[in-house]
């Protein structure tokens, strides 16, 4: 089946959700393949949406795959998520689905791919995203993509088993950083899913806790070099810090993902920046703001995007000039 009529939802209005949920679902259960793709530097709402997809959609007897961009491992916690062991290069499939991605730019090089199948579906929660597919279903009030996801699993009649579970609560656990920006709904939903045998505590470790001791030399080597910015955002303030290849060293590159959540404890400063260095000359961004400012407006005038309160973009340059831009523009 292919639609010729493009329908998006960016609000969170009842109707139009679920009129677009009742699009996606009809395309996905007609679908003789599908091919579920998730977004470059893959996290565990990306990944853990596409592996239940895949899940809910084996079950009703619907060939499907999933791929993630670029030539790298996923995170160890990642990496143990039920199904993880099956992600390769998409497949020609009916219908392309992207899962997480607030851009079709964060494809990378699945983007050929998604654009080249007959139908094309993007599943994601960040505001920033305008819509790139035949069918957009993008809620901004969802806590995670996995939470878009559940809502298919319903409208399928899928019944939950303790993997499909597991893949869901990761997303809702990182998104929602262990439930500190949770929604009610976030709240609802982990109960459901601990019910269906997700297993939270186990899943809080390997995602949250775990990591090796060079982790915390990195994280020493990162904080040490963070600088505030008080005149910064009219006088709101920022704190950044940056951590080079050099400063990684040969740990994988995800190590500093989650050291932007100790950089936004700095009670003087409403933003906080992290630049992280993949291979030398390019960087990754991430933003976190406690509420004043809106992050994902100012890491689209980069090219980025996401939410009001986390967000990020992709840049290339030495690490002054990449921070010089940020300063000129915060």
């Amino acid at each position: 089946m292919t639609w010729t009529v493009r329908s998006t939802v960016t609000d969170s209005s009842a109707g139009a959700q679920d009129t677009v949920l009742t699009e996606v679902v009809s395309v996905l259960a007609a679908a003789p393949s599908v091919a579920i793709m998730c977004h470059q530097r893959p996290d565990a709402d990306t990944v853990g949406s596409a592996l239940a997809l895949t899940r809910i959609l084996r079950a009703l007897g619907v060939a499907s795959t999933v791929s993630y961009p670029d030539a790298v491992e996923l995170p160890p916690g990642i990496a143990g998520l039920p199904g993880a062991d099956g992600f390769g290069r998409p497949a020609e499939a009916s219908v392309a689905v992207a899962v997480d991605c607030a851009s079709s730019a964060r494809l990378g090089d699945l983007r050929a791919a998604f654009e080249a199948a007959p139908t094309t579906v993007v599943i994601d929660h960040h505001r920033s995203n305008g819509g790139f597919g035949d069918l957009d279903l993008i809620d901004p009030s969802a806590d995670c993509t996995t939470e878009l996801i559940l809502r298919i699993a319903d409208r399928l009649g899928v019944e939950l088993d303790p993997e499909t579970a597991d893949c869901l609560f990761a997303g809702l656990i990182t998104d929602t950083g262990s439930f500190r920006w949770s929604s009610p709904a976030g709240h609802e939903i982990a109960a459901r899913l601990l019910a269906a045998g997700a297993r939270g505590p186990e899943l809080a470790h390997e995602l949250l806790d775990s990591h090796p001791m060079a982790w915390l030399r990195l994280t020493s080597r990162v904080l040490a070099s963070a600088v505030e910015a008080p005149e910064a955002f009219g006088g709101r303030g920022a704190v950044y810090a940056v951590c080079t290849a050099e400063d990684r060293g040969e740990l994988p590159w995800d190590a500093a993902e989650s050291l932007i959540d100790l950089l936004r404890t700095v009670d003087t400063a409403e933003v906080a920046a992290l630049f992280k260095e993949g291979d030398p000359g390019t960087w990754s961004v991430s933003l976190r703001a406690r509420g004043e400012v809106d992050v994902s407006e100012f890491a689209h005038g980069f090219g980025g995007g996401g939410h009001r309160l986390a967000a990020g973009y992709s840049t290339d340059g030495p690490a002054d000039d990449v921070v010089r831009q940020f300063l000129s523009r915060a």
